[in-house]
């Protein structure tokens, strides 16, 4: 109930640029200049599944797994973006990019829901008081404490729970 009391101006943090980074600053790895193309990441769900190989690349080789180590942030903000406008795409509803903080000032929808991340942006709809959590989502999955098998199995839960 503490957010609903402070009631306070939303703060819009738009991540479309930074998904789109997802296939605009591509390593010099084979794989990934094959298949995190513009053609491939295209914003629609079939398009989630480069996105499970990527994180499943980055999480089972060790040189993934040291960038993980040290990139943690970038990593989760850059999938979590990308997953987050698939998703915004799909439901095609208000959901806009939020920072976590003015969202939970001024709805009482995060009480008791801990971000993922230090600089949480979430999805949020102000005509249905719906936040959408598309990068701690990201975080728990790359640190192996996430309740979904990959990625499109959650975006297809989310927007089934949405439309």
């Amino acid at each position: 109930m503490l957010g609903s009391l402070n009631r306070s101006k939303l703060i819009k943090n738009d991540l479309k640029g930074i998904a789109k980074l997802m296939y605009q600053d591509v390593s010099k790895d084979t794989w990934d200049q094959e298949n995190l193309t513009k053609r491939n990441l295209d914003f629609t769900m079939e398009s989630i599944r480069y996105i499970d190989a990527y994180t499943k690349r980055l999480s089972n080789t060790y040189m993934g797994s040291e960038l993980l180590k040290y990139h943690f942030d970038n990593f989760v903000i850059r999938i979590g973006a990308y997953i987050g406008e698939v998703i915004k795409r799909d439901i095609n509803q208000d959901y806009k990019w939020y920072e976590y903080d003015s969202v939970y000032h001024f709805s009482s929808t995060l009480d008791g829901v801990h971000r993922g991340i230090k600089t949480e942006t979430v999805l949020y709809s102000k005509k249905k008081d719906i936040v959408i959590l598309p990068l701690s989502v990201v975080a728990q999955f790359l640190e192996g404490n996430s309740k979904h098998t990959n990625f499109l199995e959650y975006a297809e839960e989310i927007i089934k729970q949405n439309s």
